[in-house]
């Protein structure tokens, strides 16, 4: 039971980093696009290290909730309820925010022709961004809570 326990760590560990790690870096990617050209490529990178976030980010979930059935006492822990609540917050969240905040900002990377970055995608982004960077935030409290366990 213990060895399957601390490989179900080391899973979440790195379920951790393949997941939450390109999660980080997202906003930063299409930040930084000067042009429409690059802002396209900004997206289709974002699309492909989205994947890698899915994969991590449902092993992070089948892991955590493994380890819950294996030692039921981390249901009773403060840091594990907690880190689990807000996780689910944060896949509620894709359906509700990201992808309503996405699907203009998809549709005008598809119909703009000029090679300028638009205001309107200014604007759209901003809101993309402001609700990442919360998503980010919480992953950060997630992540502490794991490490420290204070309750």
């Amino acid at each position: 039971m213990v060895t399957l326990y601390k490989c179900l760590v080391f899973i979440h560990v790195f379920s951790a980093i393949l997941g939450i790690g390109p999660g980080f870096v997202l906003v930063s990617i299409a930040k930084s696009a000067k042009t429409m050209t690059e802002l396209r490529h900004a997206y289709a990178l974002k699309r492909r290290l989205h994947n890698y976030v899915m994969i991590g980010g449902t092993l992070l979930l089948v892991t955590g909730l493994s380890m819950g059935a294996l030692n039921p006492a981390l249901f009773h822990a403060g840091w594990y309820v907690t880190s689990l609540a807000l996780f689910i917050v944060t896949l509620i969240m894709g359906p509700t925010v990201l992808v309503p905040d996405t699907k203009p900002i998809k549709a005008l990377l598809a119909e703009y022709d000029g090679d300028d970055i638009p205001e309107e995608y200014h604007r759209l982004a901003r809101r993309l961004y402001r609700h990442e960077n919360i998503l980010s935030l919480i992953f950060v409290i997630i992540i502490s809570l794991m490490i420290l366990k204070p309750f």
